[in-house]
């Protein structure tokens, strides 16, 4: 493992702390979900226009064709700005990537223009009430017609989709093939009739994911991406991207948690609580896992050793895992404060990776960590799932039989 910087590396390091320093402000308190929304769609504008967002991406498509270590670098001076994340997230860390390596050139230059600046804006449609963890169960299907298809079936967990242009969706094409064969992965357009999106409000007032019914939707043909019936393919280098995006550099949010939580048992003169000692050292230690696991994973990319599923599935299981129990951790100190809505960040700023508390429920940002970590061992692969592909790939074990069908 060599951490060492070029000076090209230096260079580039340089430019974006400057714009960063220049252009970050601190993220106001919204009065909902709406106005959150657009202000976030205002900022990821602002990053695209000088080229700071998908910077992974090819310089023909708006990027910069930044190496591994450049976009390492991104991840690690974006989060110490406390900078918000672009809204388009699943556009750009998800789409955009998946139509590099799968789409034709037809579609990358319809598609890809509009993610960056968050144009259009880009959903999920993969989880359905009945194929969450099980995904190659799902019963969404779209018929072949002519000129196109027909979509038919219920999604669920799907963030942003009501603000979204379009939804990258998994569905039945082929219902006599085998299960993981009759999949296609298609490019829905979400502004039409039959389209119904029905939020889902959390705990905070906020409603960032939603139930969608699709009711005779209509599909371009050329919206296929990979090929009819080859969309589980298709959906594996999705979720490859998915789970390992910030691999590299997602534990320093997780530092700077720790570090509040510290300073917050020592002003409630907790430090010296045997108990609460060990979980703070056993959070500092995990803390540290992630980044030496995050520059394996560098050193494994850089090189073209690695396994990207194998390696995304090792590390959300950890970190999703971990940050839970750092939050539970977080809320054992603060004790009955963590119950009032103050709607406060800490001394030095929102946390990063996290949004401010609504004037409908202004959580605090550590009540708002606590909230979103419950649901990060479910999302991108619940935590079982996570084991499963790491016993079967990594360990050889046997395959997990399936229940039987009643």
């Amino acid at each position: 493992m060599n951490l060492s910087l070029s000076e090209e590396s230096r260079r580039f390091r340089d430019e974006l702390r400057g714009w960063l320093g220049a252009n970050v402000e601190p993220t106001p308190l919204f009065a909902d979900f709406d106005e959150e929304f657009s202000w976030g769609r205002r900022w990821q504008a602002r990053l695209a226009a000088d080229r700071w967002v998908g910077i992974h991406w090819p310089t023909e498509f708006g990027g910069r064709g930044a190496s591994p270590v450049e976009v390492a670098l991104f991840n690690i001076e974006y989060a110490r700005s406390r900078a918000p994340q672009p809204v388009n997230r699943t556009g750009v860390n998800l789409v955009g990537p998946t139509l590099l390596a799968h789409g034709d050139d037809a579609q990358r230059h319809r598609w890809l223009p509009g993610i960056l600046d968050a144009e259009e804006i880009w959903c999920q449609l993969f989880s359905e009430p009945g194929a969450g963890s099980d995904l190659a169960s799902l019963t969404t299907r779209a018929v072949a017609t002519e000129g196109g298809w027909v979509v038919e079936g219920q999604k669920v967990w799907t963030s942003y989709a009501q603000f979204s242009r379009w939804g990258i969706a998994l569905v039945r094409t082929d219902p006599d093939a085998p299960q993981h064969a009759g999949i296609s992965y298609l490019l829905v357009p979400m502004h039409q009739d039959g389209v119904d999106v029905r939020p889902i409000t959390q705990v905070d007032g906020s409603a960032e994911f939603n139930e969608v019914f699709f009711t005779n939707v209509r599909c371009p043909k050329d919206n296929v991406i990979g090929g009819v019936n080859n969309g589980w393919k298709v959906a594996m280098t999705t979720l490859g991207f998915e789970r390992g995006s910030s691999s590299t550099t997602g534990y320093r949010r997780f530092l700077k948690e720790w570090e509040f939580i510290v300073k917050e048992a020592k002003r409630r003169n907790k430090s010296n609580d045997r108990r609460v000692r060990d979980e703070l050292v056993k959070s500092w230690q995990q803390v540290k896992i992630m980044q030496i696991n995050g520059y394996r994973s560098l050193t494994d990319s850089l090189n073209n050793t690695h396994d990207a599923a194998l390696l995304g599935a090792c590390n959300k299981m950890f970190w999703s895992e971990a940050h839970r129990s750092t939050m539970e951790l977080a809320l054992d100190v603060l004790g009955m404060e963590a119950q009032i809505l103050s709607g406060q960040g800490d001394a030095e700023g929102t946390l990063p990776g996290h949004r401010r508390g609504r004037a409908d429920y202004p959580v605090s940002d550590t009540q708002a960590s606590f909230f979103f970590s419950r649901s990060e061992t479910i999302w991108g692969g619940t935590s079982e799932i996570q084991r499963n592909i790491i016993g079967e790939r990594a360990l050889g074990l046997p395959k997990e039989p399936k229940a039987q069908k009643v």
